[in-house]
């Protein structure tokens, strides 16, 4: 077995939809450990860097402003599960991308639809497809020192830039 880690984001529509204790749940199943967790209103730049792989496709704006939260709300809870073959036991529970073609009882199948003026495939999570894509996406969405544990390297450096801190 190999261990892996997959981001996991819970799209907007799943957070309106109130469904993030039942998405959690069934991730649950796979017996692996959340090692990063935020809710985050995602910018113009992370969507786009995100779906980069997407943007020759005619609905690449669609789902960049399905992403930000234009259709639902405007905050997504991202995560980063670790453990043995963490890709394929997330995306087996998750379903396929086309809601209309994943099984009715994965994620994707009992909560997500195409939206008809849109076209988006509304599918309520979003988990990553390979290691590769995992690591530049984790690394996309997290810095180090928001997981908690190390599962790729880090390196330490000292930076003067301003940081907000609680007052």
């Amino acid at each position: 077995m190999v261990v892996q880690q997959s981001l996991v984001i819970i799209k907007p529509d799943g957070l309106v939809k109130s469904l993030t204790g039942n998405i959690i749940t069934a991730l649950s199943e796979t017996k692996l450990k959340i090692v990063g967790a935020k809710i985050l209103k995602v910018s113009r730049e992370l969507a786009e860097k995100h779906y980069e792989h997407l943007k020759s496709k005619p609905f690449f704006n669609e789902l960049i402003d399905y992403i930000m939260g234009k259709y639902h709300t405007d905050r997504v809870l991202a995560l980063v599960y670790h453990g043995e073959e963490a890709i394929n036991k997330i995306r087996e529970i998750c379903g396929a991308t086309n809601p209309e073609e994943a099984s009715p009882i994965s994620i994707r199948g009992k909560y997500g639809r195409i939206n008809s003026k849109t076209k988006v495939f509304e599918n309520v999570i979003h988990a990553s497809d390979t290691e590769e894509n995992a690591k530049r996406e984790i690394q996309l969405w997290f810095s180090p020192s928001e997981l908690t544990e190390i599962i790729y390297p880090i390196k330490t450096e000292f930076l003067t830039s301003p940081k907000l801190v609680w007052a």
